[in-house]
Order: structure tokens, then C-alpha cells, then sequence
């Protein structure tokens, strides 16, 4: 609970502290599923797109694709490494100079715990950021230039409450709020090592422990490297959890 205080007094000191720089408001829409697949007791496999707009839902903001492989530790303990796919367009009133993509590889550790009827996540996760990189020449033409690698790493803090029941089980009504902040550390970082900052606050229905919905708002708040650009998005944000049991599966083939 502590974190998750620590992590939106950083919203709000962003808020403060960005006042006098060039922050664009911007409207998105992001619709996003997400799966963990059992394969063993130990053993799952992520999933997951994110279909993220600008301007509502009208035009492209970001395509991205994630998968990864995650390790149970025990109950309230879990690692996982995997790699994503992000395309970026330009979007809004800052646009980057063309459509790029990233190719990026991830490490995580994810903390989970349980206090009377509330369910917190702390997860801890770094990235290897391979992106292209465009620029101007001389005559004003857009150009690709050498791509660029970045470090960055990720706190998220995630605090959910059941409201139809005491706790979570099947048929029941939630409310989730979660604040991320991103760091960029090592070569590759300019002005600015803060890179984004991200708080959610959602009513979600869990169907069983294969699915559930979400719909909520999203702040994303982002920092250009030259420090001085940034960006308050204010977003609908739509979740999708389905979690398929392939366990059985794996286990027919193991007979």
C-alpha cells in the first residue's frame, strides 16, 4: 500500500513540476487482451495486443505485440522474460517524423499479496529498447539513420478490490487502480532519464478465472528526450483477460 501511495505522489508531482513545459492534451483509446497460459504448476506463457489509438479511436497511435515466459517461484513470487513488437505512427500535436518500429526483450519479477479484501501487485521490469531512428538532411528530406538502444525500467504498482464479494472469485464486480513509472538509465538517454508516467483506474467484471473486462481511464503522461515536449494523454481504456489451461494438452503429449 505504501508503494502504491509513493507511486501516485509521482503523478502528482509531475503534475506540478512539468507546468511551465510544452505539454500537448491529447485524447486516446487503447483496447488491449492480455493471457497467461498454464502449461505446468510452474510454467505459463504470456499473450498480448494493444490496439492504441489517438484522437479517440480514429487513427494509429501505437501497435503493440508481447509475448514472454513466466516462471512461478512460489504462490506470491514470479519471473519472466520475453520480447515485444511496437510500431509507433505519427500521431497527435508532437509527432514523430515517421512510422518506426521496436524490437524490445523484457525481464520481470512480479510480487503479489493479499491484505483483508485487497489484492496488490508490485512488478519490477527491465527493457532492451532496439528502436529505428529517422531525421531531417540537409535538403529537409526524412531519412532513416542508424537505430538507437536504450535501457529502461518499469515500476508498476497495481491495488485490486472486489465490491459483489468479499473476494475475487467468479461473477464479481472490481475496481482496479495501478500508477507505472518508467526510467531510462545507460547510453542511449538524453536530456531526460523519466520517461513516462501511467495511471489507470478501471471497473472490471471477472467472469471465472479465465476472463474478465475492464473499462476505465488511463492518464499517460510523456517526456520527449529533449525534456522540454511532453504529452498528458487522457485515454479509454479497455482490457480484455482470457487465460487458456493448456496443461492437459502438454500432458497428452508427455503420456
Amino acid at each position: 500500500m505504501k508503494n502504491l501511495v509513493f507511486s501516485l505522489g509521482i503523478l502528482l508531482i509531475f503534475s506540478s513540476a512539468f507546468t511551465q513545459k510544452n505539454i500537448s492534451n491529447q485524447f486516446l483509446g487503447w483496447a488491449l487482451y492480455t493471457g497467461s497460459h498454464k502449461i505446468t504448476l510452474k510454467w505459463n506463457v504470456l499473450t498480448e495486443y494493444q490496439w492504441r489509438r489517438s484522437d479517440g479511436f480514429q487513427h494509429w497511435q501505437q501497435s503493440l505485440m508481447r509475448a514472454g515466459v513466466e516462471y512461478n517461484l512460489n504462490p506470491k513470487v514470479s519471473v519472466m522474460a520475453g520480447y515485444g513488437w511496437i510500431r509507433t505512427f505519427p500521431y497527435g500535436a508532437q509527432p514523430v517524423l515517421s512510422v518506426f518500429d521496436e524490437n524490445r526483450i523484457f525481464e520481470q519479477v512480479n510480487f503479489k499479496d493479499k491484505v483483508g479484501r485487497f489484492e496488490f501487485q508490485h512488478r519490477y521490469r527491465l527493457e532492451q529498447r532496439f528502436l529505428e531512428q529517422f531525421a531531417k538532411n540537409s535538403q529537409g528530406e526524412i531519412i532513416q539513420v542508424d537505430p538507437v538502444f536504450r535501457n529502461r525500467i518499469r515500476y508498476r504498482a497495481l491495488m485490486t478490490v472486489p465490491l459483489s464479494h468479499k473476494d475475487l472469485v467468479d461473477h464479481t464486480l472490481f475496481v482496479s487502480v495501478s500508477n507505472e513509472l518508467f526510467v531510462g538509465f545507460g547510453k542511449g538517454i538524453a536530456k531526460n532519464p523519466i520517461d513516462q508516467n501511467r495511471f489507470i483506474a478501471a471497473l472490471g467484471w471477472r467472469f471465472n478465472s479465465h476472463a474478465s473486462i475492464s473499462l476505465g481511464y488511463l492518464n499517460q503522461f510523456v517526456i520527449k528526450t529533449n525534456a522540454t515536449d511532453m504529452e498528458r494523454n487522457h485515454s479509454l481504456w479497455v482490457s480484455t483477460v482470457y487465460n487458456f489451461d493448456l496443461s492437459k494438452l502438454f500432458q497428452a503429449k508427455d503420456q
